[in-house]
Formats: C-alpha cells, sequence, structure tokens
C-alpha cells in the first residue's frame, strides 16, 4: 500500500497560463540576461543594413527564399538538439503567424533591399530607429494597458539619439516610402509575436514564422524571378545570404522574441536603438564611414535613452515577520489550553439543559 506525499486537494481550474511581461520590474535591473540578449541581437540587426548592400543585384525574392530555407533546417535542428518543443499552431494563431512573416520578415527585407538602392542605408537606418516610439505606445495598447511615460521618453531619447548617428542621407520619394514601410514591417515584427509567445515561446514563434517566409518567398521568387533564378547567385551573394541565415535570421530571431517575452514590447522596444549604433560601428570597422562628433554624440544619446527606459527605482520589498521559536509556540500553545476547556465546560451544561 502506498500513500501520496500530497497533503491537500489537487488544485482546482486550468493551469496557469503564461504572460508577457510589461509593468515595472522589481528591482533596479531589468533583467540584464535579457537585455544582453536584445542588445545583441538588434546589433546583429543593424549590421544586416550593410550587407544588404551586397544583395541589391541579386534576385531579391529567391535569395531571400534560401535565406528563410536555411535558417528553417538550422532552428529545428538547434531546437531538437536543445530539446525545445516546438508546439503547432492552432486557430488565429497560424493568421498572427503568417502576418508576421508577411510584414516583418516579407516585406521588410524587400524594403531594406529597394531602399538602400534608392536613399543608402543611413535613411532606412533611422527609419528603423523610430521604432521604439511606436513599440513604446502600441505594445501596452495590444495588451490592453496604458502606456507608460518612462518608456514613451526613453523611445524619443533613443530615436533623437539614432538620427544623430545615422543622419538623414539623402531622402527622396521613393526612399522616403521604403524607409516608411521598412518602419511599419519592423515594428510588426515585434508587435504581431505578442499574442503567440505566449503559448509558442521564443523558439516557437521564430521557427513557425521563419518557415512560412520561406514558402511566401518561394512562391513569389517561383512566379515574378523564375525558377533558374538561383544559378544567377555570386559567391558573395551567397556569403552574404549565409550571414543572414545563421546570425541575423536563427540568433536574431530567438534572442529578441526571448527578450519580448521577459520585457514586454514597450521596454524592449528601446534596445531597437542598438541597431543604427551597430550600423554605423560596422560602417567605421569596415572602412566604409569615417567617425564624426555627431555620430559619438548620437551613441552617447542612445545610451542615456536605454538607461531610462530599462532601469526603473528598487521597490523595497515588504518586511517578512520575524519567525518566533519553537518554544515560544510551545507556551503560547499551553497556555491557550485551559481557556479552550474552560469554554467548553461552560457551554457542555447548555447543550446538555437543551
Amino acid at each position: 500500500m502506498t500513500t501520496s506525499s500530497r497533503s491537500g486537494p489537487p488544485p482546482s481550474g486550468p493551469p496557469p497560463s503564461r504572460t508577457l511581461r510589461s509593468g515595472p520590474l522589481r528591482s533596479g535591473r531589468a533583467g540584464l540576461g535579457s537585455v544582453a540578449a536584445g542588445a545583441v541581437a538588434m546589433a546583429l540587426v543593424g549590421s544586416s543594413v550593410g550587407i544588404s548592400r551586397a544583395l541589391v543585384a541579386a534576385p531579391l525574392l529567391t535569395a531571400q527564399a534560401l535565406r528563410y530555407t536555411v535558417a528553417t533546417a538550422v532552428l529545428l535542428i538547434l531546437a531538437r538538439g536543445r530539446g525545445v518543443r516546438i508546439v503547432r499552431p492552432r486557430g488565429r494563431e497560424w493568421l498572427w503567424l503568417a502576418s508576421i512573416s508577411a510584414t516583418g520578415l516579407v516585406l521588410f527585407n524587400i524594403a531594406i533591399v529597394r531602399g538602400v538602392a534608392h536613399t543608402g542605408p543611413a535613411m532606412i537606418a533611422v527609419a528603423v530607429a523610430c521604432v521604439p516610439v511606436l513599440l513604446s505606445v502600441l505594445g501596452p495598447l495590444l495588451q490592453r494597458q496604458a502606456p507608460r511615460r518612462q518608456a514613451v521618453v526613453a523611445a524619443m531619447i533613443v530615436t533623437v539619439g539614432a538620427v544623430l548617428v545615422e543622419g538623414a542621407g539623402r531622402v527622396g520619394p521613393a526612399g522616403l516610402a521604403w524607409a516608411g514601410a521598412a518602419l511599419a514591417c519592423e515594428a510588426s515584427f515585434t508587435l504581431l509575436a505578442v499574442p503567440v509567445l505566449g503559448r509558442h515561446g521564443a523558439w516557437g514563434v521564430s521557427v513557425h514564422s521563419v518557415w512560412i517566409g520561406a514558402v511566401m518567398l518561394i512562391v513569389l521568387g517561383g512566379v515574378t524571378e523564375g525558377p533558374a533564378a538561383v544559378a544567377r547567385l555570386t559567391a558573395g551573394d551567397l556569403a552574404a545570404l549565409a550571414y543572414l541565415a545563421v546570425l541575423v535570421t536563427v540568433v536574431a530571431f530567438v534572442l529578441w522574441y526571448s527578450t519580448v517575452a521577459a520585457l514586454g514590447a514597450a521596454r524592449a522596444g528601446v534596445l531597437t536603438g542598438i541597431a543604427p549604433v551597430s550600423a554605423a560601428l560596422t560602417g567605421m570597422a569596415t572602412g566604409s564611414r569615417a567617425p564624426s562628433l555627431p555620430m559619438w554624440a548620437g551613441i552617447v544619446v542612445v545610451m542615456a535613452g536605454l538607461a531610462a527606459g530599462l532601469w526603473s527605482r528598487a521597490r523595497p520589498a515588504p518586511p517578512r515577520p520575524a519567525a518566533r521559536p519553537a518554544a515560544q509556540l510551545a507556551l503560547e500553545s499551553r497556555a491557550a489550553q485551559p481557556a479552550t476547556e474552560n469554554r467548553a465546560a461552560q457551554l457542555a451544561p447548555e447543550g446538555e439543559a437543551a
């Protein structure tokens, strides 16, 4: 005969669901691990702006289809190796995930490559740097919460710093339109993931959005560029695609969605200001950009905005009651016992009389 070690009745009701963090954190440090993951993700995204310049002459849809096909295979291999369970989407989740793929993957990459061709990397990077403001306002509204003033102010500071880092570049109607499209798509990449991150997690959202995006691009590329377009990819194109597939897609996607799940869209959004800083530093490292005083000033402003958005005053924990010694508890129990017995003796005659 065996006995159960559980002393109480089993809990009733459905199991608790995972929810995204959106309010201020208890400690002054907003999850250093999550912040670091988001920073690395945005640094990789920033570096992709310059890499995308190598794909201006390549068959765009076919190249991106190859990128996301490779990324899907790598994500599945890594997820299996880490023991991560990828669950099947259901109901409206298909719509959310397909929307992420259509806007955050397909249209965003078209906007980046075409925008760089029309207006240069600077204007595209500045447009992407405006994402923190959108996320600080729309992120809480999507979760039916009021935007926090601290997050909005910090996002505006980060955006100003990013504009100083990159400058406006040359602006034309076509370039401005592609920059606006890149801004909307980059914000959608985060906001549309909020409803599905709770059930699927960072790995699940990354895997599903990437394979759905690959299917979309394969179909679009086959219709508009033809199956033979893959043969037109050069060695330089393939090298750029390998970088985009492994680092900017696999690594950056998982890190970024982990950050959004931990910090919420509004707090994580300020980290997108790192992308233009990364783009500028990458340009300096490759010799395509010379350092300037506005650039360094912009980096300082971005760092100030990050500090304002990710740090909050530590809330003092409520005082815990002091533990009473066992001897004191025994004395109180013995002192209360005579009173209980006297009360019972007083009630006994009343019961018998009744």
